[in-house]
Parts: structure tokens; C-alpha cells; sequence
């Protein structure tokens, strides 16, 4: 006999775990399967480890610049193994947290490899023993895994992914980083950070590609202030490993190929959906490049089946995923949810200068045929921002000039992934400019930029 629940979800990453529980509030017997660790990609080998990553190489570079600050700290060094010791217990404890939340909310959890095999049906399958589940309504949420550049595959000592990057034998001498999206970005400033020589290349003519043009601008200028080497609108044709290295060949925008040698290599060109051997193919779910296509709803064209997070369109983040999982969930409650607007969904990456943005960047919103008003204000102009010692940096809003609508913001300085959800309130709440110039913002506090920001594209900036 197979078991039966109201709904089974595949996978446990963000998206996953969320829907479980949010499922389990609303009363339905709940499954969740997972093959390796509960939390997922994110929590395990992703944002949280990163993040923990970061932290540490940011506390190594305010320490070695203590004078700075009036402090004195002599022969300071930088232990990997321990950073990384740290990074793994951060995730190990927030995995664990995971496993408390299930039992709380009785949501019975099943490990090994799971399959669809029908409507409502679903094998799971661990060292050897296959058990049977079956439920009314499944979601998957197997996430993705990253890509492989064609011509050399991640081998774990030289060319790596950000799994290896994770957890290193061994510290970089001189690190090649492949693609400047967050995932490459993040690494090439934690790697810098503690002493490593990089270079990273990018295939487009920018950094960070998706943001706007003058954070990408802002951010190569401090990178290369950092030390950083920049490439951009460059492609790397081939790599050779040695037991030394890696010897690469990039070519550059002007067409010339340049070789160059280094330790080691970090691939960061994208991600690739696991939707191979989960059963999509026999229960004719629509895909395009891999991606399971879905709807407002979370609905694939498979009736019961839904699909949330990586394994579905983009933007390829947690927090999407977390928020697609409760719709999915209240969808199959009868909850009529709203969908998600793409355009309120924020992105941050946490490289030094931090950036965060939400809706359209000036040039999308051209494109798309606003007439707009641009504002922008200078952390130089912020005193909190002075007193923190961070004043480089800047916030930047657009607006639709005819009504008044929050289009955009975009913000790269310290702390911005912490202040961009006040510009995603107001897009949410469809603000305008005259309920966000009329809103009161704290002194001395960073937020106070993104009250400028948003005078400065009407003309009444205060404080430059």
C-alpha cells in the first residue's frame, strides 16, 4: 500500500520546505522528499554558507584597516580552514532548524531519490528500497545545479564550481573567475578579500549584467580600486590543467587571445534545471530549455502537478522561490493568491560594494516606452554613511513622469541589501512619489538615501 497525502513535495530547498509548511498551516497532510540535505542548494551550499563566507572576509578587510577607524590591530592573518569550519556550522545549524521545523509542523519527511511515475504518484528510492506515495496534488522543487563550461568540466582541485569554492583545500594564489553574475561576483570579492590575486571575465560588455548600467559601472571602478583584474566582453576559448594550475586562453574584446596562468578557476556561468530522470518526460510536462513552464498559479499543464523555484523560469533566487512555494500551496487550498510580479521580486548580491535593485533599470524603462524621472544620491551625502566609514557608493530611482509610479531602484554601497525591501514595499503597495517624498525616514540612518533618491528625481534633493 502505498502512503497517501494531500500533497508531496519534491525537493526541500526554499521553495520547498516553505510550501510544506505553509501546506501544514492549512491543514493538509504533507509530504516532503529529498535526496541529500533538507534546506536545500540555498541553505547548504549556497546563499547561507556564502553569506557566512563573506562575513568573515569582510571583518578580515575592517581589521586590516583598523587606523582607519582609530583602532590598532597588528599581525593579522586570515585561517581558511577555520573560515570555512565556520561557513559549514552556520549551515549545519540552519539545516538542523529545518529538521525541528518539520517535526513541528508533522510534515513526514522522506529521503532518497524521488520520481514522479504518474498522476499523483511518486516513488522515493534509497539504498536499494523503493517506497510508494501517492497525493492529490505534487509540487516539484528540485532546484538547479551549476553549469559546466563545455570544454572543461569542474574537476574539484582546479576548475571549480561554487560548491568546491565552498570548501577549498586549499587558498588561491591567483583565481580566474568565469561570469560576473552574483554566484561569480560574490567569490571573486571573498577570495580578494583575503589576499587572493583575481580576474574575473565576463562575457557581455559589463559587469553584473542585469543590473543597471551605472551600478555595473560603480562596481568595476571598485573592483579595479580593489585590485581586481576586469575583462569584460571577453570569452575564455580554452583552459589546460596542470598539477601547477591552469593555463587559460581568453580572448578579448578587441579579438586578440591572451594566455594567462593560474592556481585555480571558479565557473560561475549559470545554472542548469534538475528536471532529468523525475519522471517529466512520461507525464508530457511542458519545458522550454529545460525550465518547467508553469503559470500564475504555479500550475504546470499536468493537472495537480505544480513546479516552484530554479526548476522554473526566472529570476532564479530563494526568496522568489519561498514566495512561489505559498502560492502553489493556497492555489491548491483555494486561496485565489495573487501571482507574483516579476518586477517586484529584489536582487541583491553581496560582493564589496554590496548592490540591490528592484523593477526596471533606467534603460528597461526607456525601452518599454516610460517617460521618466531619474534621481540619484551619493553615499558621500549621507552622514551615517560617513560615520560608518562607507561612503562610496550610491542610490538611484526611477519613476514613471506621468503618474508618478515607482519604476525602479537601484542602490550599491554597505548594507543596500539590507534597505532594498523599503523600495519593494512601495512598489508592492503601488506608491508614488508623493507618499514616499511625504514618508518620514530615521536620522542618522543609511535609509535616509533612499528618501534623496527619490527627492533627487523630482528635483528637491536636501543634502548635495
Amino acid at each position: 500500500m502505498a502512503d497517501t497525502y494531500d500533497l508531496i513535495v519534491l525537493g526541500s530547498g526554499p521553495g520547498g520546505y516553505v510550501a510544506a509548511i505553509r501546506a501544514a498551516q492549512l491543514g493538509l497532510k504533507t509530504a516532503i522528499v529529498e535526496r541529500e540535505l533538507l534546506g536545500g542548494i540555498c541553505l547548504n551550499w549556497g546563499c547561507i554558507p556564502t553569506k557566512a563566507l563573506l562575513r568573515s572576509a569582510e571583518i578580515f578587510h575592517y581589521m586590516q584597516h583598523a587606523k582607519d577607524y582609530g583602532l590598532v590591530a597588528d599581525k593579522i592573518s586570515a585561517d581558511l580552514e577555520a573560515v570555512v569550519k565556520r561557513s559549514r556550522g552556520v549551515a549545519k545549524q540552519l539545516n538542523q532548524g529545518v529538521t525541528h521545523l518539520m517535526k513541528k509542523n508533522k510534515i513526514d519527511v522522506h529521503m532518497g531519490e524521488g520520481k514522479l511515475t504518474g498522476k499523483g504518484k511518486l516513488s522515493v528510492t534509497k539504498d536499494g528500497k523503493t517506497t510508494e506515495l501517492t497525493a492529490k496534488n505534487i509540487i516539484v522543487a528540485t532546484g538547479a545545479r551549476a553549469r559546466d563550461l563545455p570544454f572543461a568540466k569542474a574537476d574539484g582541485k582546479r576548475i571549480w564550481t561554487y560548491r568546491h569554492a565552498l570548501t577549498p583545500a586549499e587558498m588561491p594564489s591567483k583565481l580566474l573567475v568565469i561570469g560576473s553574475g552574483a554566484i561569480g561576483i560574490e567569490f571573486a570579492s571573498f577570495y580578494k578579500d583575503l589576499g587572493a590575486d583575481v580576474t574575473v571575465v565576463e562575457m557581455l560588455d559589463r559587469l553584473v549584467p542585469v543590473e543597471d548600467a551605472d551600478v555595473s559601472a560603480f562596481l568595476e571602478k571598485q573592483l579595479k580600486k580593489q585590485g581586481m583584474t576586469i575583462m569584460t566582453g571577453a570569452g575564455v576559448e580554452k583552459l589546460d590543467v596542470t598539477d601547477k594550475g591552469v593555463k587559460a586562453s581568453i580572448k578579448g574584446k578587441d579579438g586578440k587571445v591572451t594566455e594567462g596562468e593560474f592556481s585555480h578557476v571558479i565557473v560561475a556561468i549559470g545554472i542548469v534545471p534538475n528536471t532529468e530522470n523525475i519522471g517529466l518526460e512520461a507525464l508530457g510536462v511542458k519545458t522550454e530549455r529545460g525550465h518547467i513552464v508553469t503559470d500564475g498559479a504555479c500550475k504546470t499543464n499536468v493537472d495537480g502537478l505544480y513546479a516552484i523555484g530554479d526548476v522554473t523560469a526566472p529570476p532564479w533566487l530563494a526568496h522568489k522561490a519561498s514566495h512561489e512555494g505559498v502560492i502553489a500551496v493556497e492555489s491548491i487550498a483555494g486561496k485565489h493568491p495573487h501571482a507574483m510580479d516579476p518586477k517586484n521580486i529584489p536582487g541583491c548580491t553581496y560582493c564589496r560594494p554590496q548592490i540591490a535593485s528592484v523593477g526596471l533599470t533606467e534603460a528597461k524603462a526607456r525601452e518599454a516606452g516610460y517617460e521618466v524621472k531619474v534621481g540619484q544620491f551619493p553615499f558621500i551625502g549621507n552622514g551615517k554613511a560617513i560615520a560608518l566609514g562607507e561612503a562610496e557608493g550610491f542610490v538611484k530611482t526611477v519613476f514613471d513622469a506621468k503618474t508618478g509610479e515607482l519604476l525602479g531602484a537601484h542602490m550599491i554601497g554597505a548594507e543596500v541589501t539590507e534597505l532594498i525591501q523599503g523600495y519593494t514595499i512601495g512598489k508592492t503597495g503601488e506608491l508614488t512619489e508623493a507618499e514616499l517624498i511625504e514618508t518620514v525616514f530615521p536620522h542618522p540612518t543609511l535609509s535616509e538615501m533612499m528618501h534623496e533618491g527619490v527627492l533627487a528625481a523630482y528635483g528637491r534633493v536636501l543634502h548635495i
